[in-house]
């Protein structure tokens, strides 16, 4: 390995750490149930927040209330790995480095 090749590995790993900072202050918001659920979810896949309105809670049918959330919650997932993904491949130039998003 020549000192070239070091040395991008270097601005190449500075570039990550930054881009990992900036995606922990990236939010995301999904919700279902015409907003009686909505999750908050970081750059990074981290759920942050979930909301739930009183009116989606119905004792009577708990499932619906379950089915809601947790389509919250992949509908957030989904926009932070999209939101991820745009920002690595300029990073990576579309290359896909196992281990990053």
């Amino acid at each position: 390995m020549n000192l070239s090749m070091i040395n991008q590995a270097r601005q190449l790993k500075a570039q990550l750490e930054e881009t990992q900072r900036e995606l922990a202050r990236i939010e995301v918001t999904a919700e279902a149930g015409k907003g009686a659920v909505k999750v908050t979810a970081n750059g990074q896949q981290q759920i942050l927040a979930v909301t739930i309105s009183p009116k989606a809670m119905d004792e009577n049918n708990p499932e619906q209330l379950e089915r809601l959330i947790l389509k919250a919650i992949t509908d957030a997932q989904a926009k932070s790995q999209k939101v991820a993904s745009k920002k690595m491949k300029g990073l990576t130039g579309g290359l896909k480095i196992p281990g990053l998003f």
